[in-house]
């Protein structure tokens, strides 16, 4: 398996049978092989997790299938200031939580709920289960209502059930320093509830230190967490 994080929760994942692109807004994609088919995954419509320009990869040249929230809608005006073409459109599936599919690349898709918009993905293919959370995530903010936080903690405890003891060979998952060490309780409770052998944290707005603050926070954590230093950085994982 070979991950390129391409910027901020945007990573390039190459398996044998598919290559699979989540949330990619900005950062430079590798090239991408023609002879596989290539799995768009676009969590939910924020400007950070979805650009219009991933509609531009269906040029005919491979086959593609575009798995979108629900929240992205594909209204006749959306299509237009999308340049979504209608052979493009014609590979969307658009997904909200709770939903199971299974792609006739063999490809199985699961979708959660998330704590903010649209959804986070399941996906198992060739074997590998592979875990993006898009914007999952308990958010705890400092100065909140307590009341707004502690429904924010019951949502995220409930939507991530799904993951209890499931196996998952690589979860990219929210670690946001803008929550400070707030931001280690989603992580933190991935880790411990699900079966996670390698997490990549993601969402991080470019201040990588803060991986380096969790892991001295929570040793325990270190042999499964594989921190990233830069856009564009490339992880081969023998998974």
């Amino acid at each position: 398996m070979r991950v390129t994080f391409l910027a901020h929760s945007g990573f390039f994942v190459e398996l044998p049978e598919a290559c699979l692109l989540f949330d990619w807004w900005k950062g430079t994609l590798p090239p991408i092989p023609q002879d596989r088919p290539l799995l768009v995954f676009a969590s939910h419509r924020h400007e950070d997790h979805f650009s219009p320009a991933i509609f531009s990869l269906d040029d005919g040249t491979r086959d593609v299938t575009f798995l979108l929230g629900r929240d992205i809608r594909l209204t006749d005006r959306n299509r237009t200031r999308w340049n979504v073409s209608d052979t493009a459109a014609e590979h969307c599936i658009r997904l909200g939580g709770g939903e199971v599919r299974d792609l006739p690349s063999g490809v199985k898709i699961e979708t959660l709920t998330s704590t903010d918009e649209g959804v986070a993905f399941l996906v198992t293919v060739g074997g590998r289960t592979l875990f993006h959370a898009g914007d999952l995530n308990w958010w705890h903010w400092e100065g909140e209502d307590p009341g707004w936080n502690r429904n924010m903690e019951v949502n995220f405890k409930a939507y991530t059930q799904p993951l209890q003891d499931r196996h998952l060979d690589l979860a990219m998952l929210p670690l946001d320093p803008r929550l400070g060490k707030d931001g280690f309780r989603g992580p933190r409770y991935f880790l411990d509830l699900a079966r996670i052998r390698c997490m990549i944290p993601m969402h991080q707005w470019e201040d990588f230190g803060f991986t380096g603050q969790f892991l001295d926070a929570y040793p325990q954590y270190r042999s499964r967490v594989l921190p990233v230093a830069e856009n564009g950085q490339v992880f081969s994982l023998d998974i």
